[in-house]
């Protein structure tokens, strides 16, 4: 097989890339599914495509946390056309309804738009259509009352504030009780929120700049996937962006909400597990610098405090929680992680007195006698507490994952450290690194089987669960981690997602919500499938060889953003096991979690593209792992400034990757190609880099600015390929047993149990 590779200029805009249109991502929605939007501040909309007047807790319009309205119910000539009947086209930054009244074709078309309390019902009719009508749906919003050609509104939970409702014309209303109606000329109805008195100014100014504002909101869109290049990827183009609307400025800086509809807070476990895929690999640095920045504000710096040197878990409009141990870690490594995106070193000296607080704090109240981070039994991600007193996954004192960001953190501090000259810290930090890692393979480790956790005694936790493979660079012996791997895809990896427990262990829940058989929080981490896992869970098999494994489970995922749940995102969590009369598993917790979205964005730019930066060193390592179901590929990964354009095809027995480089200095690429030795090459801006690979006839040469090089096979590399390949022959998906007499589904409670029940 022939393979060519080529690196050649680039600019910020590439003109080899055919750019997607917005108005190309649109999906029709053939069935019931939920949908939303956030205006980029504090506000988001949730509906449901093919539900009349939906009623669910969050529905609608919230701002700040506040519930606005539920829903809307459009009129034509006074009667309600059900969205139930309608054809629906959603698009990202807009959904658009298509209904039929009488011999009359009528377009509603709702959009929000950026950093405005604003909503347009565009209403397009036929002649035929005299007046068209709206109402505002819920409990929580009040009847409108007439005011001078508008509407009043008044939320329950608006804190002083008011909804005013008029045509996007300016021509009068009539109220006519729940129902605002005008000419149908009007061209549609426009709703803002602001305090009472301020609502007039904001309607007037929401007419004058409707193109405007829609115009800029679409712009923003449409530059995020021109950056990102995702011409053949439909379904990454939805996950990058629906990811985004998660990307708010709440508390003034930039944070990224947890997920909709209820984790409408910033947290700070979430935040950072969400800030690789969701900001770094989209390009966002001024956002991720902004976010480190904002974050590092509210660390607890009071030395006498028992979470001194954390970042928050939770920083909601009321408060701040510290209640994580793994929330810290994660922003020490952040930090760090900006940086090799974008080499910007002066943001070390800004940020470093932050890192060492949060690094040296453990020291003093976490940390034992062999260098372990400890912590509560539920202050790791998997935290769930029944009536927020008792853990149903308890995992204290020392969780493998949780070394595992230990381990990181002293790493990625010590070389923030070493970069500014703080010799001391570094080598105080790399030293409890070192000690850290050998006591983890002496502790952690038995019979070549990484252990979940260790108990406060000591003792060594025996359940399967999806935390050790965060752990391997605390591991020496790649026979371990590959057998990790192996027993996690083979027992966790379902099709749909990788599960939180193994179903064969006496604590595993098959159904994420069984109301009649135990609580909901007792299964949220023992057996629930949660998606922000699979991230991990691919990047480990790609690193083992096993590229089209995780592709498949990497395609799932892109079917369900597609076709199945939120329109364009990817859930929280799933149900292990099928319910009966199912064919796919039901999606649960938030329809569109951050971390989710996140994670598959990510493993597609760092792990099947392989574009790994560390711009800190002016360096790029690029280790192409292209499925084999890939034939061909247009896209291009953000770095600093600037991006590397990235191109695949394979004709004819020849495969030919072309990466192209335009930035403001030279970097140098590292080549980490299957069975070659690495290979640097300086690229100078405008510069051409091209491989050759003819394994027929054992041809492999390199070609920078006319200059070509031999490059050589790794026998290492061929060796351990060779081991992969017959370690995982065979290993497959998980699959759910449905096992009778299960220790959770053995009791029946009529009625069923609530969030207070205590059984």
């Amino acid at each position: 097989m022939k393979k060519l590779i080529t690196l050649a200029a680039l600019g910020c805009i590439l003109s080899v890339h055919a750019a997607t249109s917005i108005d190309d991502l649109m999906i029709r929605a053939t069935s019931d599914r939920e949908y939303s939007f956030s205006d980029k501040a504090a506000g988001f909309f949730y509906g449901k495509t093919a539900t009349d007047n939906f009623s669910e807790y969050y529905a609608g319009w919230n701002i700040e946390a506040h519930r606005i309205f539920a829903d809307f119910a459009i009129y034509a000539d006074g009667t309600q056309l059900l969205r139930s009947d309608a054809r629906c086209d959603a698009y990202p930054n807009r959904i658009v309804f298509r209904h039929k009244h009488n011999d009359a074709k009528i377009i509603v078309t709702m959009s929000l738009v950026d950093y405005q309390k604003v909503i347009y019902f565009d209403i397009k009719a036929d002649k035929g259509v005299e007046r068209i009508g709206i109402s505002l749906l819920g409990d929580m919003i009040s009847e409108p009352t007439a005011a001078d050609g508008d509407a009043l509104l008044t939320p329950r939970e608006s804190r002083g504030g008011e909804v005013r409702l008029s045509t996007l014309d300016g021509t009068a209303v009539t109220v006519d009780g729940k129902i605002v109606s005008a000419a149908a000329t009007s061209g549609g109805f426009v709703a803002v929120y602001a305090p009472k008195g301020q609502t007039p100014a904001l309607l007037s100014n929401a007419r004058t700049s409707k193109a405007e504002w829609l115009t800029l909101r679409r712009d923003r869109m449409q530059q995020l996937v021109d950056r990102n290049a995702v011409d053949n990827n439909k379904a990454l183009a939805w996950i990058i962006l629906t990811a985004d609307e998660l990307v708010t400025q709440q508390h003034g800086g930039w944070g990224i909400y947890a997920g909709f509809p209820w984790f409408t807070d910033f947290w700070g476990r979430d935040m950072f597990i969400s800030m690789p895929g969701t900001i770094l690999c989209t390009g966002q640095f001024d956002v991720a610098k902004n976010i480190l920045e904002s974050f590092a504000k509210y660390m607890d710096v009071d030395p006498k405090s028992e979470t001194y040197g954390r970042v928050p878990n939770r920083l909601n409009l009321e408060g701040i929680l510290y209640n994580t141990t793994d929330g810290t870690p994660r922003f020490v490594m952040q930090v760090y992680d900006y940086l090799c995106y974008t080499g910007d070193k002066a943001f070390v000296k800004a940020i470093y007195n932050k890192v060492k607080i949060a690094t040296d704090a453990p020291f003093a109240k976490y940390v034992d006698d062999y260098g372990f981070l400890t912590h509560a039994d539920a202050d790791t991600w998997m935290d769930a507490k029944r009536q927020g007193m008792r853990p149903c996954s308890p995992r204290g004192n020392r969780a493998s994952d949780i070394q595992a960001l230990w381990y990181n953190q002293l790493v990625c501090a010590a070389r923030l450290a070493s970069l500014i000259g703080k010799a001391d810290d570094a080598r105080r930090w790399s030293e409890a690194a070192e000690r850290l890692k050998t006591n983890f393979q002496r502790m952690f480790i038995a019979d070549g089987v990484i252990t979940d956790h260790l108990n406060a005694d000591g003792s060594r936790d025996a359940q399967i669960r999806p935390n050790t493979m965060y752990t391997y660079d605390l591991v020496d012996n790649a026979d371990v981690c590959r057998a990790d791997i192996r027993t996690t895809w083979s027992h966790l990896v379902y099709p749909w997602g990788v599960g939180s427990l193994d179903q064969m262990d006496d604590a595993f829940h098959p159904y994420h919500e069984q109301w009649h058989r135990y609580h909901k929080d007792d299964a949220y981490h023992n057996g629930t499938v949660w998606l922000w896992q699979n991230g991990m869970a691919m990047q480990r098999m790609i690193e083992f060889g096993q590229k089209d494994k995780a592709y498949r489970l990497f395609q799932n995922m892109n079917r369900q953003a597609l076709r199945h749940g939120a329109i364009g995102s990817l859930s929280e969590c799933a149900d292990a096991w099928l319910r009966p009369g199912q064919t796919r598993s039901r999606l649960t917790g938030t329809f569109l979690q951050s971390w989710s979205n996140s994670e598959q964005i990510r493993v597609w730019s760092q792990w099947f593209l392989g574009v790994r930066p560390d711009m800190l060193n002016s360096k790029v390592v690029i280790a192409p792992r292209i499925p084999g179901r890939i034939k061909s590929l247009n896209t291009a990964v953000c770095i600093g400034s600037d991006r590397i354009g990235y191109r695949y095809a394979s004709t004819n027995g020849t495969d030919t990757y072309t990466f192209d480089w335009n930035g403001k200095s030279a970097i140098t690429i590292t080549l980490d190609m299957e069975n070659l030795a690495d290979a640097d090459f300086v690229v100078k801006p405008g510069s051409t880099l091209t491989m050759r690979i003819n394994d027929n006839e054992n041809l492999y040469t390199a070609t920078v600015d006319g200059t070509t090089k031999a490059l050589m096979t790794s026998p290492e590399k061929v060796a351990q390929s060779d081991v992969d390949k017959k370690f995982f022959k065979g290993v497959d998906f998980a699959e759910p047993c449905y096992r009778e007499n299960l220790k959770s589904m053995s009791r029946y409670f009529d009625p069923p149990l609530d969030y207070q029940s205590a059984e």
